[in-house]
């Protein structure tokens, strides 16, 4: 290996967090799972000893190969893997023994099993520590989902994995042009209220930023926090806010061009303006005591009534569920209109989805791995997953005849009046994930007031810019 491909290649690992192991002990362990350059690795699964495919089994899964899940545990648990997906596996490969693997620090753990080569076959990559996804792939340990979409639907033969999928869910999984990544479920994310508590109090919700100043009034009058976030282990709940109050006010064309690092994105007017808005409320209404907490402390505050708007994602309820009081009931509502000329209507709304699994390219079982994730898309594992977490998957018609609880309806009714009206997903969470934990820091500097909105949009900038002239980096683009 040159001395330049050798640089290149430590610029990647250090993204994805490896360069310290590898620059240590075990760092002759790196060559096992490197490949050469790190712009062009093959993320294509190994098809070894792979037994013969058919319609049942069409990744050639061998019966007896053992198979090693990791699953975040955060909101959603990991019950719905061990009670509903590792089962539905194993009740068509019983002698398959599943290793599995519970954690809320997934970079802490799996960082330096990606330098020694003995990765898991799937990874749940989520929560506060996720992996560099482009790092991954540019360093071939991310296996080409393209069979999995294309392989016949557990439920439907005659169709398709992708064609009983909702949209986006291909446009979202694409990686250096290829899909990569599945994200399983389907997330609303908007300020969640207690709407007991609104009707108890008389309160409305609001669809100018005039109505909802006038509604913080009424709540602090109340003895209430109108608005608090969790400034630790969670500040990116406010930065998705700040972004999507922009979508609102200057269209979805002020995300898309933040993903693909357009010059001057960040300083888009419509950027500055949301978080000059947001940072007023969080001077006027907020409690800089919030910025020490993380999301479940301030989440437990919001069941006490201490705080009234929280932004979140539809998750919430569940992660909540067992310190839920009968006094309080989840709901949500789209983020206010800040200018009476934004792009958006007050009812639009952001659905998207999320929640990214992918597939180990150098795992020992990657056919075992796709066929895993094909059993998640199956009906029975959608609807088993929703059924344990409250919140829907991308597998059409896969939530019919569940009891969904009342947060899940209110955001269902909310995507109902957006109707096409949708907030698009900011992608440079994954795709640049240096620039996403940049922002998280600039956010709470900005909303407690160390920095102002300009110089937010201009730090931001400067390091998008930075990330765009950085060769090491590979460029990902969208036009929706």
């Amino acid at each position: 290996m040159s001395d330049s491909a050798d640089i290149t290649r430590r610029q990647v690992l250090r993204r994805i967090g490896l360069t310290a192991l590898a620059a240590g002990p075990g760092a002759g362990l790196l060559s096992a799972c490197a490949t050469a350059g790190g712009g062009s690795a093959s993320s294509t699964a190994p098809t070894a000893s792979a037994a013969a495919t058919s319609a049942a089994n069409p990744f050639g899964v061998r019966a007896a190969a053992p198979l090693e899940v990791v699953i975040f545990s955060g909101g959603y648990t990991d019950a719905y893997a061990t009670q509903i997906h590792e089962p539905l596996f194993n009740k068509t490969y019983a002698q398959s023994v599943i290793k599995h693997t519970a954690t809320q620090k997934i970079g802490t753990q799996l960082r330096p099993r990606f330098v020694s080569g003995d990765v898991p076959d799937v990874v749940n990559n989520s929560g506060a520590e996720t992996l560099d996804l482009v790092a991954l792939q540019q360093e071939g340990h991310l296996a080409d989902l393209t069979p999995l979409f294309e392989a016949p639907s557990i439920d439907d033969p005659a169709k398709k994995v992708l064609d009983t999928l909702t949209g986006g869910v291909l446009e979202n999984s694409l990686v250096a042009g290829k899909p990569h990544v599945l994200n399983y479920t389907v997330s609303h994310r908007g300020l969640w209220y207690n709407a007991k508590l609104f009707a108890e109090k008389g309160w409305q919700v609001p669809t100018t930023w005039d109505a909802f100043l006038a509604l913080c009034e009424q709540i602090k009058s109340a003895g209430i926090t109108p608005f608090a976030y969790p400034g630790q282990v969670g500040p990116f709940y406010q930065t998705w806010n700040l972004l999507y109050t922009a979508a609102k006010t200057g269209g979805n064309q002020v995300l898309i061009d933040i993903d693909n690092l357009v010059d001057d994105a960040w300083r888009n007017p419509a950027v500055v303006q949301a978080v000059t808005a947001w940072a007023d409320v969080q001077k006027r209404f907020g409690d800089k005591a919030y910025f020490g907490l993380d999301h479940t402390q301030t989440q437990l505050k919001q069941l006490q009534n201490k705080v009234a708007l929280y932004p979140c994602g539809s998750w919430i309820e569940n992660e909540m569920v067992k310190d839920t009081p009968a006094g309080f009931e989840y709901a949500v509502m789209p983020n206010p209109n800040v200018t009476a000329t934004d792009k958006m209507p007050p009812e639009a709304f952001f659905v998207g989805v999320g929640e990214n699994f992918f597939v180990s390219a150098k795992g020992k079982n990657p056919a075992g791995g796709l066929e895993y994730l094909r059993v998640m898309l199956s009906k029975e594992g959608a609807k088993g997953f929703t059924d344990k977490t409250k919140n829907l998957t991308v597998v059409n018609g896969a939530a019919e005849g569940l009891d969904l609880p009342p947060g899940l309806r209110s955001a269902a009714k909310v995507q109902d009046a957006a109707g096409r009206n949708i907030i698009t997903d900011a992608r440079f969470e994954g795709w640049y994930k240096e620039l996403f934990d940049y922002s998280q820091a600039q956010t709470n500097s900005a909303m407690a007031g160390r920095i102002t909105p300009e110089e937010f949009a201009d730090r931001m900038q400067k390091k998008a810019d930075a990330i765009k002239k950085d060769s090491s980096v590979s460029k990902q683009t969208r036009s929706v």
